[in-house]
C-alpha cells in the first residue's frame, strides 16, 4: 500500500489539530493541568494521609484534582467569555475579566473542597494546612486559586496570541 508522506498531506491532514490546538480553551485546560499538578505534588504533606500513601495512589490522586482544577478553570474562562461576550478576552483581558476568571476559580474551589472535607469526605487536611477561621477551607487551595490562574493567563496569551484567534473566534 502506497501511503503519500508529503508535506502537503500532513499540512492538509493536521489542519483540525492544528485548529483546536490554537483555540483560547485548549491552552486554558493545557496550562491549568500543568501548573495545577505542579502544585497538587507540592501539597501533599498539607493533606491527611496523602504522603504515606503507596506513591501511585499519590500519583493519580493529584492527577485527578488537577483534571478538576483544569475543568474550574475550563468553566470560568467560559464564564467570563459569556460576560466579555468574547472567547478572545484572555488576548487582552481587563481586570474585570481577570476577577471573573479567578472569583469563579475561588468560589468552585471553596465549594468543592467544603463538600471533599465535610459531607463528602473525600479528603482531610493535615494540622499543618492553615485554615479559614469561618469556614475551615485550607488556604493552599485557595492560594492556589490566587496564583496560578494569573500565570495560566500569561502562558495562554504567549502561546496563541493575537494572530491565532484574528479571524472572530
Amino acid at each position: 500500500m502506497n501511503i503519500p508522506r508529503s508535506r502537503a498531506y500532513f499540512a492538509e491532514h493536521m489542519k483540525p489539530l492544528s485548529a483546536l490546538v490554537n483555540t483560547p480553551e485548549f491552552n486554558v485546560v493545557i496550562f491549568s493541568l500543568l501548573l495545577n499538578l505542579a502544585w497538587e505534588v507540592w501539597q501533599v504533606p498539607f493533606f491527611l494521609g496523602m504522603a504515606d500513601q503507596p506513591h501511585w495512589l499519590g500519583v493519580k490522586a493529584c492527577t485527578q484534582a488537577a483534571f478538576g482544577d483544569a475543568g474550574i478553570a475550563l468553566a470560568a474562562f467560559w464564564v467570563a467569555a459569556l460576560i466579555a461576550r468574547s472567547r478572545t478576552w484572555i488576548l487582552r483581558p481587563s481586570r474585570p475579566d481577570i476577577a471573573i476568571f479567578v472569583g469563579v476559580g475561588l468560589i468552585a474551589t471553596i465549594a468543592f473542597e467544603t463538600l471533599a472535607t465535610g459531607a463528602l469526605e473525600r479528603w482531610a487536611y493535615s494540622d499543618a494546612m492553615p485554615r479559614l477561621p469561618i469556614l475551615g477551607t485550607g488556604l493552599l487551595p485557595l492560594l492556589q486559586w490566587l496564583t496560578l490562574p494569573p500565570l495560566v493567563l500569561w502562558f495562554v496569551r504567549r502561546q496563541i496570541g493575537a494572530p491565532a484567534l484574528g479571524n472572530g473566534r
